[in-house]
C-alpha cells in the first residue's frame, strides 16, 4: 500500500505526521514530498506524484487538505483541512520560517501577494464538478479544539456526511493519530 502525505504551511515531508503514518500502517510505503508555497508548482508536483506513484491513499494535513481535496479520482483523508488558505497567506506577507527541515535545504520562503491571488483563484473552483462518486473518496477530520482552522461545516456541505469530529487541536499528536486516524486510514485503505 502506498499512502502520499501532504505536509502542511511552513512544514515539509519529514514533518512528524509522516513518520508516524510509517509507523503505525505498517506494511505501507509513506510517500512525503516537500511542497513548494508556489500553488502552480505545488499542484504540478502532487499530481505528477501520482500519476508516478499511484497512491491507495492520499493524507492531507492543513494546508495539504486544501491540496488533497484538489487530487480528484483519489481516496483521501483531509485532516483539518484548510479550504481559504488564501485569506491566512494574507496575515502572513513576507519571508517566514520553515518549522521542519526541507531536502533542499531551504530554512525559509517568501509569501507574495501575487501567491495569495493564485490560492485564491484556486478556491473559487475548490468544490466545481464534485460529483457523488468523488465525495464518497473524501473523509475529513476535524478537531473540536482547532485553533487555527474550523471548514468542518463547509466540508460537510460539499462532502455530506464525510466530516468527523475528533478531540484534538489542529496539528496531531501520536497518540491521536493512533486512536482517532488509524481506524480510519485502515478502514479507507481497505473499505469494506
Amino acid at each position: 500500500m502506498k499512502i502520499l502525505f501532504i505536509h502542511g504551511l511552513a512544514s515539509s515531508g519529514a514533518y512528524k505526521m509522516a513518520s508516524s503514518l510509517r509507523i503505525l500502517v505498517k506494511g505501507s510505503e509513506v510517500i512525503a514530498p516537500d511542497v513548494p508555497i508556489e500553488p502552480s508548482e505545488a499542484l504540478y508536483l502532487l499530481e505528477g506524484i501520482c500519476l508516478d506513484e499511484d497512491p491507495d491513499l492520499v493524507v492531507g494535513l492543513s494546508l495539504g487538505g486544501f491540496w488533497a481535496q484538489k487530487l480528484r479520482g483519489r481516496r483521501k483523508l483531509l485532516v483539518n483541512p484548510d479550504l481559504h488558505p488564501s485569506s491566512m497567506l494574507r496575515s502572513k506577507l513576507g519571508v517566514m520560517e520553515y518549522l521542519s527541515p526541507r531536502r533542499d535545504g531551504a530554512l525559509s520562503f517568501n509569501i507574495t501577494e501575487e501567491i495569495c491571488d493564485e490560492y485564491e483563484a484556486m478556491e473559487m473552483s475548490q468544490f466545481e464538478g464534485l460529483e457523488p462518486e468523488e465525495t464518497n473518496l473524501s473523509t475529513g477530520m476535524f478537531a473540536d479544539r482547532d485553533e487555527m482552522v474550523d471548514c468542518f461545516d463547509e466540508f460537510n456541505y460539499h462532502y455530506p456526511g464525510r466530516g468527523i469530529r475528533y478531540p484534538g487541536t489542529h496539528l496531531p499528536n501520536f497518540p491521536e493519530i493512533k486512536k482517532y486516524f488509524l481506524p480510519v486510514i485502515l478502514n479507507e485503505i481497505s473499505p469494506e
